[in-house]
C-alpha cells in the first residue's frame, strides 16, 4: 500500500472516530453545558489521558515502530514476533504499576492538575479519576496494536477503534441522561469509558494475532533491539510527558479564569484537535514506516525523505489552513451546530469561538510539526523533538499563565478572554518548535517545506470564502444551529475548493 493510500484511511479512521467523538461532546454539552460537573468530568479525563499519551500512539510510533518496520521489510519475522512481544509485556507491567499509582494519587494529582477546584467538586473529580484511569491503561495497550498494525501497513482498524470508545460513553448518556442528575451522569460516564476502552482493545486483537503469529509474550531485555526500543522509549516518553504537562498547565490556568472555563477549554480542543488528527496525524503516521523503512546511501535516503516531507507538508497545508480561517472568522457557527442545545448555550458558543480563535494561532505549525518529529524519529534522533518539546512547554506556560490570568484585567475585557488568550499563547509556542524542528531537520537531509507563494495562495483561496460565508452566517441569524452550520460551512467549503481549483493546486484536484 502507498503511503497516499495509507493516509487516505488513516484520515478515514480518524474522521469516523473524531465525528463520533464530536457527538459524544454534543451529548456532553447537552446534558452538562459548562456547569461544575462539566468542569469535573474534563478534567478527570484530562489526568488519566496523561497515561494513555505518555505511553500511548506516540511514543510507540517514536520507538517501536521504526524497529519493527525494518526488521518485516528485512523479512525477519521470527526477530519481529519477539521484539513485539517484549515490548507489549514491558508495556502491560509498566502501565499495571502507574494505573494503581494513578488510582491511588488521584487527590493529589487533582490538587496539582485542577487547583481551582475545591470542596465537593474537588471530591467528585478525584472519584471519577480513580474510575477512568485503568480503563486508559487498556488504551495503551490499544496503541501498542495499532504499533503492530500500522508496521504491516493495516491502518484503518485501528483508528477507527475509538468509535467504539465514544459509542460506549454516547449509549450510556443518551440512557441514562434524562434521569440522572449531572452528579450522577458523569460517573455514568466514566464508567462507560471503562467499557469502551475495553471494546477498542478487543476489536484490534484478532487483527494483529492474525498478522502477526510470532508472538511472544516475556520481558527479552537481553535482545538488543529491546534495548533500542527502551531506550528511545524513555527519551520519548520524557518529551510526551513534557507536552502533557503542557495540557495540564493549560487545565490548571483554566481553571483559575473563571467558573466554566476547563469546560471551554475542553470543547473547543475537541474541534480544534480535529484537523490535527486529519491532516497531521494521518500524514505522519502513514510516513512513519516508510521513512523508517528507507534504504540505501545517506545521499538517497536524504532525497527520499526530503521528497516524502515536501509532498506531506503540502497536504497538510492544503486543510489546515482552511481550518484555521474556519475557526476564526467562522468559530461561533462551528460551536453553535455542534454544541448547542439543553444546557449548552448560545452564550457559552461565544466562548468556544473565542478559545479557537487562539488555537488557530499554532494550528497549522502544531500540525507541521508532527510530520517533522516523525522525520526526526525515522532517523533514529528522539533527542530534538524533547529539546524543542520543552522549549515550547515552558514557553507557552509562561505566555499562558500571564495573558490569560493578567491580560484581560489589564484590557478591561471578561475574564472569560483568558482562555483565547491561553490557547494563542500555545499557538504562538507550538510556532518556535515548528521552526526548530524543521531547522534540525534541514540539517540532516536539506531544505524543506511549502514554497511561500504556495502559502499566499491557500491563504488567498481560504479568507475569500470564508468571509462570504461570514457575511451569509449574518444573513442567515436565527436559523436552527445545526441548519445553519451545514449550510454556511458547505458554502465555504465548497468556495474553497472551488477557488483552489482555479488556482491549479494539485491537492484540489485529488480532493
Amino acid at each position: 500500500m502507498t503511503t497516499k493510500g495509507g493516509a487516505r484511511l488513516i484520515a478515514a479512521g480518524i474522521l469516523l472516530s473524531r465525528l463520533f467523538g464530536l457527538v459524544r461532546q454534543k451529548v456532553i454539552a447537552h446534558f452538562l453545558g459548562t456547569a461544575d460537573a462539566a468542569d469535573v468530568l474534563a478534567s478527570a479525563f484530562r489526568i488519566p489521558n496523561f497515561l494513555q499519551n505518555l505511553f500511548g500512539e506516540g511514543v510507540l510510533s517514536a520507538s517501536f515502530i521504526p524497529v519493527y518496520a525494518k526488521l518485516l521489510a528485512a523479512g525477519k519475522r521470527e526477530e519481529a514476533g519477539r521484539i513485539a512481544g517484549a515490548v507489549a509485556t514491558l508495556l502491560a507491567l509498566t502501565t499495571t504499576v502507574l494505573v494503581l499509582l494513578g488510582v491511588v494519587a488521584a487527590p493529589w494529582l487533582v490538587d496539582v492538575i485542577t487547583p481551582g477546584f475545591d470542596g465537593s467538586k474537588r471530591e467528585m473529580a478525584v472519584f471519577l479519576v480513580r474510575i477512568i484511569t485503568p480503563g486508559v491503561g487498556v488504551l495503551v495497550l490499544s496503541a501498542w496494536c495499532l504499533g503492530v498494525l500500522n508496521s504491516h501497513r493495516r491502518f484503518f482498524l485501528s483508528y477507527v477503534s475509538p468509535v467504539l470508545w465514544n459509542l460506549a460513553m454516547i449509549a450510556a448518556m443518551l440512557w441514562k441522561g434524562p434521569q440522572e442528575t449531572p452528579e450522577q451522569l458523569v460517573v455514568t460516564a466514566a464508567w462507560a469509558s471503562v467499557v469502551g476502552s475495553l471494546l477498542q482493545f478487543l476489536v484490534q486483537v484478532p487483527a494483529v494475532w492474525r498478522l502477526e503469529r510470532g508472538l511472544r509474550f516475556a520481558p527479552d531485555t537481553a535482545s538488543p533491539l529491546v534495548r533500542t526500543v527502551a531506550a528511545r522509549f524513555g527519551t520519548v516518553v520524557v518529551g510526551r510527558g513534557v507536552v502533557q504537562v503542557s495540557g495540564f498547565v493549560d487545565t490548571a490556568i483554566a481553571s483559575l479564569v473563571s467558573a466554566g472555563s476547563v469546560a471551554t477549554l475542553n470543547y473547543a480542543q475537541a474541534i480544534s484537535m480535529l484537523p490535527v488528527s486529519l491532516f497531521g496525524m494521518s500524514v505522519s503516521a502513514a510516513e512513519l514506516p516508510a521513512m523508517s523503512g528507507e534504504t540505501g546511501t545517506p545521499e538517497e535516503v536524504a532525497r527520499a525523505l526530503r521528497g516524502r516531507l515536501d509532498r506531506g507538508l503540502a497536504r497538510i497545508a492544503y486543510f489546515v489552513i482552511p481550518s484555521a480561517v474556519a475557526f476564526l472568522l467562522l468559530g461561533g457557527v462551528i460551536a453553535g451546530g455542534l454544541y448547542e442545545g439543553g444546557a449548552f448555550t448560545a452564550e457559552s458558543g461565544r466562548w468556544v469561538w473565542a478559545a479557537l480563535g487562539g488555537a488557530a494561532v499554532g494550528l497549522l505549525a502544531g500540525t507541521m510539526g508532527r510530520l517533522y518529529a516523525s522525520a526526526s524519529y525515522a532517523l533514529g534522533d528522539t533527542s530534538a523533538p524533547l529539546r524543542f518539546a520543552l522549549l515550547r512547554v515552558s514557553l507557552g506556560a509562561v505566555l499562558g499563565w500571564g495573558s490569560a490570568l493578567f491580560l484581560p484585567t489589564l484590557l478591561d475585557v471578561d475574564a472569560r478572554w483568558g482562555v483565547a488568550a491561553l490557547t494563542a499563547s500555545s499557538g504562538a509556542a507550538a510556532w518556535v518548535e515548528f521552526l526548530l524542528l524543521r531547522r534540525a531537520i534541514t540539517r540532516r537531509v536539506g531544505a524543506t517545506g511549502v514554497a511561500g507563494v504556495r502559502i499566499a495562495q491557500l491563504w488567498a483561496c481560504a479568507v475569500l470564502p470564508a468571509a462570504g460565508a461570514y457575511v451569509l452566517a449574518r444573513a442567515l441569524d436565527g436559523w436552527t444551529p445545526w441548519l445553519l452550520a451545514a449550510v454556511v460551512l458547505g458554502a465555504y467549503g465548497a468556495g474553497y475548493l472551488l477557488l483552489t481549483r482555479l488556482a491549479r493546486l494539485d491537492d484540489a484536484r485529488r480532493t
